[in-house]
């Protein structure tokens, strides 16, 4: 029986914001298959929504995670350098940008909130890819999460349509310059699915009824689905694979129809 192992395997966590994140779910899959994971939490509001997952799969480092807090971020990587000294894996799935731009037309987006928006959402990544280079000196697997929103229009996607866009394009760059050291780096491009982060989202029903109809599958994606896609990745079952946007959406992306 062929199986994905993680077994001593080392990986770190980035967005869990509750039992409903998709990063939760990707958690989950990869404590399963053996890893042992490093797994961070936004702030001090979030934490009690957090740790108790963080000890559902036993994870031996739990450290908050800002990326716009100076030194967060470092902290995580230091961490995980002092007590395991390498890393295999990482899977990021963090994106914000204030209400009025989320809410408002990219048209009328600030140069303040696009910037903290490309900050936290796709430059994070970036940071992530190269703290994380210096403990992958056998190989290991970078990716971060995108949506359908970032190739097409979707109606009130706004400003993340485009910081997305930068983030797929981030992904295609990272796995040329890191290639040569074995570090692959992908994106799952999730199909609508009911989280915290969704919910920031204007009519997001209507997104989820719009996927239920015109996916070819005629059905939601769920979120353990995206979860084993990124349990793939970071195994040995997909090493040929770098640089790609692996859509897990029932196969609405072919439609070649936008959000209305």
């Amino acid at each position: 029986m062929e199986i994905l192992d993680l077994a001593g395997r080392k990986g770190l966590v980035v967005g869990i914001a509750n039992e409903h994140s998709l990063a939760w779910a990707a958690a989950q899959h990869f404590q399963s298959a053996g890893a042992e994971l490093a797994v961070t939490y936004l702030n001090d509001k979030a934490k009690p929504y957090v740790e108790p997952l963080a000890r559902q799969i036993a994870a031996p480092i739990f450290l908050p995670c800002n990326v716009a807090a100076p030194g967060e971020l470092e902290a995580v990587f230091d961490a995980i350098r002092t007590q395991w000294g390498r890393l295999d894996f990482l899977f990021h799935s963090i994106a914000w940008a204030r209400k009025e731009d989320l809410h408002g037309r990219l048209t009328d987006c600030s140069a303040e909130g696009f910037s903290e928006s490309m900050l936290i959402s796709c430059h994070s990544f970036i940071r992530m890819a190269h703290l994380a280079e210096k403990l992958m000196d056998k190989g290991g697997s970078l990716t971060t999460l995108t949506y359908y929103g970032a190739d097409k229009v979707v109606d009130h996607y706004n400003v993340m349509g485009p910081v997305k866009a930068a983030l797929e394009s981030s992904v295609r760059y990272l796995a040329h310059e890191l290639g040569p050291k074995r570090i692959r780096v992908n994106a799952i491009s999730a199909g609508a699915v009911q989280t915290r982060a969704a919910s920031g989202i204007e009519h997001f029903d209507a997104l989820l009824n719009e996927s239920l109809r015109d996916a070819p599958l005629h059905r939601l994606v769920e979120s353990s689905e995206v979860g084993r896609t990124a349990l793939a990745l970071a195994s040995d079952h997909m090493t040929a694979v770098t640089g790609e946007i692996l859509y897990v959406d029932a196969g609405f992306h072919i439609e070649g129809m936008a959000f209305h």
